[in-house]
C-alpha cells in the first residue's frame, strides 16, 4: 500500500472513531484560553438574522475582540466560520454595525445564496474569517498588483467536520490562494482545525494533496465559476491558481494584522467599518461591557427559519471555462 493510500486511510478511521463517539471533542485549551459562544438572533434566511458573539464577560466583536492567534508561538490561529460546509446563506461578519455580527449578505435587495455549480454543492469547506485582520483597499499588493477587498482575510477550512454557524476553531494555516475578485486581491487561506484526525500529518499546502487528492484542483474550479451562474465572469487568480505554501501565507497573515491594527488604532481611514470593541487597548472606540450588552438586548430574539428561495437547490451546469 502506498504512503498516500495508508495516510488517507488512517485519517478517514480516526474520524470515523471520533464520529461514532458520544464524548463531546475538547476545545483548545491552554494558559489564557477564552471560550467564545455564538448566540443567534433575528430568524435565519431574514434580513434581521444576527450571530453575536460572547466571552465570559458579555458580547464581544468577532473582528476586534477574538485574537487573531489562538497560539502564537506555534502559529495556530483563531478563525470564525461565517458559513459551514454544504450550505449556501451568504454569511459574513457584517463590518458597518457595532460589535460585527454575523448576517446573510444582501444585494440588489435580495438576500445572498451561492448557486450550486455542478458537481459542487454550497460551500465546499467551512468557510469564515480570520479576526484581527483586514486587507486595506489603499493597499497595491506587490505579488498580485491589486488593491485589498477591504475585508478580513478569508479562510476555507478543510477538515472533516462540518462545523456550526459562529464556531470559534483553532486552525493550522497550510497555504494560500490569491483570488483577484472584481480587479481586488481576495486571499483564500487553505486551514484545518487543529482538533481534525488529519491535522497531524498536514503541514504544508503540498500536502493537502496527499492527503485530500484533488480538494485543493475543486477549490480553484469552485472559486472561479461560483458567481457564473449570476451573470458574471469567471473569475482570475494570481499565481495561474497555484497554491503558495504555508511560509507565504504566513507573511500575508502578519500583513494585513498590521493592516488591522492601523484600523484599530485609527491611523487607516475606514469609515464604512465599525471599529467598537471590548477590549483592544488604546483603541478611540472602545466601548463599556454595560454598552455592548446593550447592543445585543436590543437585537430580535431568535425565531423560527423562513424557507430559503426554492432555487437554492438548483445544480447548474456550465461547460469547461
Amino acid at each position: 500500500m502506498s504512503l498516500a493510500r495508508a495516510a488517507i486511510r488512517s485519517c478517514v478511521s480516526a474520524a470515523r472513531r471520533v464520529s461514532t463517539s458520544s464524548a463531546p471533542v475538547a476545545p483548545a485549551s491552554g494558559p489564557g484560553f477564552k471560550m467564545f459562544i455564538a448566540e443567534e438572533r433575528g430568524s435565519p434566511y431574514s434580513p434581521d438574522y444576527r450571530v453575536y458573539f460572547r466571552d465570559e464577560s458579555g458580547p464581544v466583536s468577532p473582528l476586534h475582540d477574538i485574537p487573531l492567534w489562538a497560539d502564537r508561538a506555534r502559529r495556530l490561529a483563531h478563525m470564525v466560520v461565517e458559513v459551514p460546509r454544504w450550505t449556501n446563506a451568504k454569511m459574513e461578519i457584517s463590518l458597518g454595525e457595532p460589535l460585527n455580527p454575523i448576517k446573510q449578505d444582501v444585494k440588489k435587495g435580495a438576500l445572498r445564496y451561492v448557486s450550486n455549480v455542478f458537481p459542487h454543492h454550497g460551500y465546499i469547506w467551512n468557510y469564515g474569517a480570520l479576526p484581527q485582520t483586514w486587507e486595506d483597499p489603499r493597499h497595491v499588493d506587490a505579488d498580485t498588483n491589486a488593491r485589498g477587498d477591504n475585508d478580513p482575510i478569508d479562510v476555507i477550512e478543510i477538515g472533516s467536520r462540518v462545523a456550526a454557524r459562529g464556531d470559534v476553531l483553532t486552525v493550522k494555516i497550510l497555504g494560500a490562494l490569491a483570488l483577484i475578485d472584481e480587479g481586488e486581491t481576495d486571499w483564500k487561506l487553505i486551514a484545518i482545525d487543529v482538533r481534525d484526525p488529519c491535522a497531524e500529518r498536514l503541514a504544508d499546502v503540498a500536502d493537502v494533496e496527499t492527503v485530500f487528492p484533488g480538494l485543493l484542483r475543486a477549490t480553484v474550479e469552485w472559486f472561479r465559476l461560483y458567481k457564473v451562474p449570476d451573470g458574471k465572469p469567471v473569475n482570475e487568480f494570481a499565481f495561474g491558481g497555484e497554491a503558495k505554501d504555508a511560509a507565504f501565507a504566513h507573511r500575508v497573515v502578519d500583513e494585513v494584522h498590521e493592516f488591522w491594527r492601523a484600523l484599530i488604532g485609527g491611523q487607516a481611514d475606514a469609515a464604512d467599518i465599525s471599529t467598537s470593541n471590548v477590549s483592544v487597548a488604546d483603541s478611540a472606540h472602545r466601548m463599556p461591557r454595560e454598552e455592548a450588552a446593550a447592543v445585543l438586548a436590543a437585537a430580535p430574539p431568535l425565531a423560527a427559519p423562513l424557507l430559503p428561495p426554492h432555487t437554492v437547490d438548483k445544480w447548474h451546469f456550465i461547460s469547461s471555462l
